[in-house]
């Protein structure tokens, strides 16, 4: 494993991390606390040590089944990113709450499901830029970074290009920024990327894979079951996941090099860039884990 640091934290964190949406049981799959734990198991020893969650992948659900491992290990041996201002319903069904009350009870119940006295990253959640202004909430959250409860803030765009919210990292008191990024989506490279870099901002790069599509494993056929985010409506797009495979089988045969792995390197290929800290993909089991974290191997230094 390599490792980086993340932007002016200083924290050194690994460039493969572990992105867990899916722990929430929205990507078709319901997850067991052995499972969470055979992943996370094989992460420390491959040499991961950021978790990236969130409160509302499922009801604080992820965090706890995080907390669940956390318990019977080395707290201070993980980097651990989450979020705020959203609240879980159900599949798919989530509120906006970004008051200073909210996001304050939120942090507490974050902080109890994933039974730790510290967050290392705590990331505004891809909410409009009206929430994003929002003085008492960043005073709030600046004071719990005093506390002690929050080492870093972090910023994660619901937009690719949103460059006011990156813009604004600084004023706002946040060292990181976490983006969609990947072979198939280059937006942040035009605005985004030279701003984190302006600011000595880590970058996180979420969704590197495609939502898996660039693992090069899913063809026009795929079909993917109804608890799976990719088959909701606004996601699954029939025409356009035709242009996209029909782009990955052309990535595949003009980029990837022969007997190299996709899915490894399509996640060194976001590592490439500059600006881009580490990488944070889903994984399904621990196989997975270890796939992902391969492609440390194909980084140059």
């Amino acid at each position: 494993m390599k490792y980086r640091t993340l932007g002016r934290t200083g924290l050194k964190v690994s460039v493969v991390g572990i992105g867990t949406w899916q722990f929430g049981g929205e990507w078709g799959v319901d997850y067991t606390q052995s499972d969470v734990d055979a992943i996370l198991g094989k992460g420390k020893e491959l040499g991961i040590n950021l978790i990236d969650t969130a409160e509302c992948y499922g009801d604080h659900l992820s965090e706890k089944l995080i907390g669940g491992y956390l318990r019977r290990d080395r707290r201070e041996d993980w980097i651990i990113a989450t979020k705020f201002g959203h609240h879980f319903h159900a599949h798919l069904k989530r509120d906006d709450r970004s008051s200073a009350e909210d996001v304050r009870e939120q942090l507490e119940q974050s902080l109890r499901a994933l039974g730790t006295d510290y967050i290392d990253i705590y990331q505004f959640h891809s909410l409009s830029d009206e929430r994003f202004n929002n003085d008492d909430m960043w005073t709030m959250l600046d004071k719990q970074v005093q506390a002690g409860k929050i080492r870093h803030l972090g910023i994660s765009i619901g937009y690719n290009g949103n460059i006011y919210q990156t813009k604004n990292a600084t004023k706002v008191k946040a060292d990181v920024i976490q983006v969609v990024y990947n072979r198939l989506d280059r937006t942040p490279e035009e605005e985004v990327f030279p701003s984190c870099q302006d600011q000595n901002l880590g970058v996180l790069a979420r969704v590197p894979l495609a939502s898996g599509f660039l693992s090069g494993k899913y063809s026009k056929d795929s079909v993917f079951p109804e608890n799976d985010v990719r088959a909701s409506k606004g996601r699954n797009d029939p025409e356009g996941r035709i242009k996209m495979i029909e782009e990955v089988e052309r990535i595949r045969k003009e980029e990837v090099p022969e007997g190299v792995n996709m899915a490894e390197w399509a996640l060194a290929w976001c590592l490439k860039h500059p600006a881009v800290t580490a990488v944070i993909p889903g994984c399904k089991d621990p196989s997975q884990v270890e796939s992902n974290a391969r492609a440390a191997e194909l980084v140059q230094e």
